[in-house]
């Protein structure tokens, strides 16, 4: 298993720099969907990574932001889960909230999930039961026990939220805002729009084995490797105020 992991994050330094080299660069970019943009070094890593991950395990399934979904995934026990760029919002613009996100799944929950930023010169690392780093160092996610006074990754807020929360940076990777949570960096990271697995199958991770909770806006525990290949939306917190910032969501 080890030896596994180690292939994995040194796959995902691999293709994180990649990006990196291309990064604030000449290359294309346009949208797939309004709203929805990808660049050529999006496919360029998202070729990269296929190559690397299929050789590590062959006989699992792949799901990418950048690949044609088959079926056929879903037929096994394990599938690698990859968005080529997180954030490729921010990678275009040159700012860096971006990273490489790699989950390897088995029956549903991740194993292995590794975030590669290194426009941030970070490298998150999680394995199922053996905890959570950042730079090799280990994480212990927030402890707050108040819902007031939490602090989340966003731009702006309502009112009626500004007096409930502070503002902390906002990378434009969802990924990297999860991982915020695993760091002590925020307290909370909440989405209710319907998002896909690859956006937060590594970051789920990671954000568990540093100690706090992550599941979807309803507060179910979250799956991967399903169908739809999707979630409605991702909360995750210190693991106190979970029940309370379910409960906020829900009146929303």
């Amino acid at each position: 298993m080890r030896e596994l992991v180690d292939a994995v994050a040194a796959a995902t330094r691999e293709a994180g720099a990649l990006a990196l080299s291309r990064w604030r660069g000449e290359f294309k970019s346009w949208d797939k969907l309004p709203g929805d943009i990808v660049s050529e070094v999006d496919l360029a890593v998202n070729d990269l990574l296929r190559e690397r991950l299929t050789a590590l395990d062959p006989h699992a399934g792949w799901l990418s932001e950048e690949t044609a979904d088959s079926p056929e995934r879903l037929s096994k026990r394990r599938a690698w889960i990859v968005d080529p760029i997180d954030g490729t919002r921010d990678f275009v613009r040159g700012r860096p909230g971006w990273c490489v996100s790699v989950a390897l799944v088995e029956d549903g929950l991740s194993r292995i999930g590794v975030l590669d930023a290194p426009a941030r010169d970070e490298h998150w690392l999680a394995v199922r039961g053996a905890g959570a780093t950042l730079n090799g160092e280990t994480l212990y996610a927030s402890s707050r026990t108040d819902l007031h006074g939490a602090r989340v990754p966003a731009d702006a807020l309502s009112k009626a939220d500004q007096k409930i929360f502070e503002i902390v940076a906002k990378p434009n990777s969802i990924a990297l805002r999860m991982a915020l949570v695993a760091a002590d960096r925020a307290d909370l990271l909440a989405s209710q729009r319907w998002g896909s697995e690859w956006d937060i199958a590594a970051a789920a991770l990671i954000v568990e084995e540093a100690g706090a909770r992550v599941t979807d806006a309803h507060g179910v525990p979250l799956r991967f490797n399903q169908p739809r290949a999707q979630q409605y939306g991702v909360l995750a917190s210190a693991p106190a105020i979970h029940a309370a910032a379910v409960a906020r969501l829900l009146k929303a």
